[in-house]
């Protein structure tokens, strides 16, 4: 299993466990997010409870919620929408961070496209949710979040040269 974390944070983001197709010369990642149900499952045993003199519902007092399978299973946190001026904020000090970070030969494909891909971003804004990794690094990367036109789940945008491979 292959496991992504923020370069910056070492924040777990993402896994192989969820395909993803390149944008933007490879500098984002796509991937596809869905609504899961967590919690409460109702198991039909078969056992008629009035029958057995129990009460129609006398089970365990848990509730089921719904959760976008992504956010849940990298516990991201939800940040309040930037303006295009605090994106362009963040984003210069997010290049400049992760510039010093990146091998030779990575940093001028990097310097290269990054351009593009983060004015693919801003052109798509109004519609964007934010998260961070689950330690709220404020340096760390963004994933972002956006429902295609008719979708009921939600596609996440990740910056992919700001996640480091991992072998689990």
């Amino acid at each position: 299993m292959l496991v992504y974390n923020d370069l910056l944070s070492g924040d777990e983001l993402l896994s192989d466990s969820f395909p993803y197709k390149e944008l933007e010369n490879g500098m984002l990642w796509e991937v596809e997010g869905k609504w899961v149900v967590k919690g409460s499952v109702d198991v039909d045993i078969g056992a008629n409870p009035s029958a057995e003199g129990g009460e129609d519902d006398e089970g365990v007092d848990d509730q089921a919620v719904k959760v976008v399978d992504i956010v849940d299973t990298f516990r991201l946190q939800e940040q309040p929408a930037f303006d295009k001026k605090q994106f362009v904020a963040f984003m210069k000090k997010y290049i400049k961070n992760l510039t010093e970070k990146l091998e030779p030969e990575k940093k001028e494909v990097f310097k290269k496209h990054v351009e593009g891909a983060v004015k693919y971003i801003m052109s798509m804004i109004k519609d964007l949710q934010f998260f961070v990794g689950e330690s709220m690094h404020d340096d760390g990367s963004l994933v972002f979040a956006y429902y295609k036109d008719g979708a009921t789940d939600p596609t996440f945008l990740y910056l992919a040269y700001g996640l480091k491979e991992i072998k689990c």
